[in-house]
């Protein structure tokens, strides 16, 4: 059960994530960079992703709504971290370091990630809470199949790479 809850989670955070790089630039990423799941999509992921689960048009509408307001949440936290991306460049373009400003700056970004994420995973859940088990069964199912196809995938361009060195 617990693996199902994840491949939801990571399946959505994707669409979450998606949507918001479609609409004006990249959501918060945990780790410091755009596009938290690189999983491809956008609104036509989404689209296809409920059309997998034969979601009701009611299911429809509350999982956009649900999606929308993620969207601009992230959207909001993302402009607020550029000023403490530019307060970054700012430390390490001087000629001498300050640790502390360095250290200070970064507990506040990772407790702006933190933020994102913990947005993003009430998104997820608020979403599972729309969607029945069989369909949470049926979306980790193809979650499943997409990352047995990307592993692949990146073995065959591993392979390639070794052949070619």
């Amino acid at each position: 059960m617990m693996l199902l809850s994840f491949t939801l989670v990571l399946a959505l955070a994707g669409v979450v994530a998606q949507r918001a790089m479609a609409d004006g630039g990249p959501p918060m990423h945990p780790m410091g960079g755009p596009d938290m799941m690189m999983m491809g999509g956008g609104p036509r992921h989404m689209q296809g992703m409920l059309d997998s689960v034969n979601a009701t048009p009611d299911q429809r509408a509350q999982i956009q709504q649900i999606m929308k307001t993620a969207h601009d949440d992230l959207m909001a936290q993302h402009e607020a971290g550029k000023g403490l991306r530019q307060r970054s460049q700012a430390i390490f373009a001087q000629p001498n370091i300050d640790a502390a400003a360095a250290e200070s700056l970064r507990q506040q970004m990772s407790a702006q990630h933190d933020a994102a994420s913990k947005r993003m995973l009430q998104a997820m859940l608020d979403v599972s809470r729309v969607l029945t088990p069989d369909q949470r069964k049926t979306l980790s199912d193809r979650m499943a199949q997409r990352q047995a196809l990307m592993e692949k995938q990146r073995a065959e361009r591993e392979a390639l790479d070794k052949a070619s060195r």
